[in-house]
């Protein structure tokens, strides 16, 4: 212990003495418990965040403290050399930054760089925003973290000290959780951060570290499909066919024998509106033995009510839950994120109280796997309306009324249902009470007798939105179709945010010379020149092409021979930004902003 029966004041201060006891130890935390409490394990106690042990600090750290962090790095060296082979278990970052906030399935905020926050990025300077893949690798319990610069690209350690570097211990830990390199926090601080330190940090042995932890690039990623179901509700399936289905029950709305997924949704009737018109009130869900969620409407309240098998969770201390094949998150703004091992990824939103909105993402191992409201995810949207016998019906053919016999055809029975029913009118309603209420027949078609002031304030409102339209005009309630636009408008982001982007990859620096430029995207130019008394031999400039190619040769730089300095072709007038030398780490330094006219040599 450091101090015994020290009183409350807010503060202690303290000075580190080195210990032989304690020499081994590499990293540590600081435990804050009451006086009454013991000093074994399980006590009620505040913790700091781990910190790295210098013991603290040994008389060879005080004598040398770059020479012993570099003695440390060099150990950390021989040791990875002998442990098992992880980067090529770990996924592929998402090319953009807007594809990896937008893949909210498999990746999350790393929050040591996260832009919302003021992108402080400590560890990964040149970086705006870092994510991290929310599920370890299944064999190793591996990490992916993925960086991304101001112009929305990612930083790479090939060209900058500050790039994204994978994790041989997941920061979140991995089931069963109790060994290294499973441990959540330790076993990331013990494979992955102390030797940041000792490399990085306390000595100029970084290049050391990152031979050891390359960023990955996005030739192998693959976005995410997404689908979404919001308003009365209006179904968005995942390959891209809309319909309108306002039944009254409990209905399957997305199943994959993939994984033994179901995400699940109740309706209920809209009070106030003159027609018959229903929004989605509930959505449960669970894959494979998971823990069950099912979030819903607050009966009393405008908020949203999360239920983990069967029980409410609260969320005032904690925003992020690792639970039993998921994990749970809940943002700001009446969103709940379910991320379950799959690399499914299930968010609900209940933005002004009245119908829940619903986005599913879904990697492409469940293509061809699926079925329910959202659809087969085929790319072949005339089978999305696929009845549970296989029966499809004509898409093309298909109006308001083949849809509502569509989606009751998907009513869940008692004994497949994940809902929560804990109050009388749930039990009378939907345990008692048929899952689908046929005799509820809603409105098909929009009123036609809106007057002119309605329509022109509908018009105002929806902004073009046909989805808003028709659900203020069904309902008479601009507010709702109002959170229906808006709904449909951040699908429609999500979707344009997950569009596949071509990557070429990276390319090295020529011997001898520098790369202007680090964006290896569709249409993205590299330009190359050579040190003094060096000649450039192939491409001085290289485009990435659409099938994900390099255009030209790749470029050398040789000693002058009598040849004179090769000039970039005309005209070559482009903003030169990033400057990346060759040498044994490649560096990023930022130039300042300068036009190139072709006039000027390039060596």
């Amino acid at each position: 212990s450091l101090q015994r029966n020290y009183p409350n004041t807010g503060q202690f201060t303290f000075l580190p003495v080195p210990s032989a006891r304690f020499g081994g130890w590499e990293m540590g935390a600081l435990r804050i418990s009451g006086n009454g409490s013991s000093e074994g394990q399980d006590v009620a106690a505040i913790w700091s965040p781990e910190h790295a042990m210098a013991w603290h600090l040994e008389e060879a750290f005080r004598r040398d403290p770059v020479g012993w962090a570099a003695a440390k790095c060099q150990q950390w060296d021989r040791q990875e050399a002998g442990l098992p082979a992880f980067l090529q278990e770990i996924p592929d970052c998402p090319c953009t930054l807007s594809q990896a906030r937008a893949d909210f399935g498999r990746f999350h905020t790393d929050y040591g760089c996260d832009m919302e926050k003021g992108s402080v990025c400590t560890y990964h300077p040149g970086a705006i925003h870092c994510v991290r893949s929310v599920q370890a690798s299944p064999r190793y319990g591996a990490g992916q973290q993925c960086c991304y610069s101001r112009r929305g690209v990612q930083v790479l350690t090939e060209d900058s000290a500050g790039g994204s570097t994978p994790d041989r211990g997941h920061d979140w830990g991995a089931p069963p959780y109790k060994h290294p390199p499973r441990i959540p926090g330790f076993s990331h601080w013990l494979y992955d951060v102390l030797s940041f330190y000792s490399c990085c940090l306390w000595a100029d042995r970084c290049a050391v570290y990152l031979k050891r932890r390359p960023s990955s690039g996005c030739q192998r990623y693959r976005p995410p499909r997404a689908a979404s179901a919001f308003g009365e509700p209006h179904f968005l399936t995942f390959d891209g066919l809309q319909f309108t289905f306002k039944g009254l029950g409990e209905y399957l709305l997305l199943g994959s024998r993939r994984s033994d997924l179901s995400v699940q949704g109740r309706t209920r009737r809209l009070n106030g509106a003159p027609a018959n018109v229903t929004g989605l009130s509930a959505i449960a869900m669970r894959e494979n033995n998971s823990d069950v969620v099912e979030v819903r409407l607050g009966e009393n309240s405008p908020g949203l009510e999360v239920l983990l098998n069967q029980k409410a969770l609260n969320f005032s201390e904690q925003t992020w839950m690792d639970l039993n094949g998921l994990f749970l998150y809940s943002s700001p703004g009446q969103n709940v994120s379910v991320l379950f091992s799959s690399g499914a990824g299930v968010e609900v939103s209940g933005h002004g109280g009245q119908v829940l909105s619903l986005t599913v993402l879904l990697p492409e191992t469940f293509q061809d796997q699926t079925e329910g409201l959202l659809g087969r995810m085929n790319g072949r949207p005339e089978d999305d309306l696929t009845l549970p016998n296989g029966t499809a019906l004509d898409v093309a053919r298909s109006g308001p009324r083949e849809h509502f016999a569509f989606g009751a055809a998907w009513a869940i029975s008692n004994a497949t249902s994940l809902f929560t029913y804990d109050s009388w009118a749930l039990l009378e309603s939907f345990v008692y009470g048929p899952k689908h209420h046929a005799s509820f027949l809603p409105s098909f078609a929009v009123p036609g007798d809106a007057n002119r002031t309605f329509l022109q304030e509908v018009a105002s409102v929806c902004q073009g939105d046909p989805f808003c339209r028709f659900d203020a005009l069904t309902t008479g309630d601009l507010a709702l179709g109002s959170l229906t636009r808006d709904s449909h408008q951040r699908f429609q982001k999500l979707q344009q945010d997950l569009k596949p982007v071509v990557s070429c990859g990276w390319l090295a620096p020529p011997a001898n010379g520098e790369k202007i430029g680090t964006d290896y995207l569709q249409g993205s130019l590299i330009h190359f020149r050579c040190h003094p008394s060096y000649t450039l031999v192939g491409s001085a400039s290289r485009l990435c092409q659409e099938g994900g190619t390099w255009s030209g040769t790749a470029p050398s730089c040789l000693p002058n021979a009598g040849r004179t300095p090769q000039r970039l072709p005309s005209p070559a007038r482009f903003t030169a930004e990033t400057v990346v030398k060759w040498g044994g780490l490649h560096r990023t330094t930022a130039s300042t902003r300068k036009e190139v006219s072709p006039s000027q040599p390039w060596l």
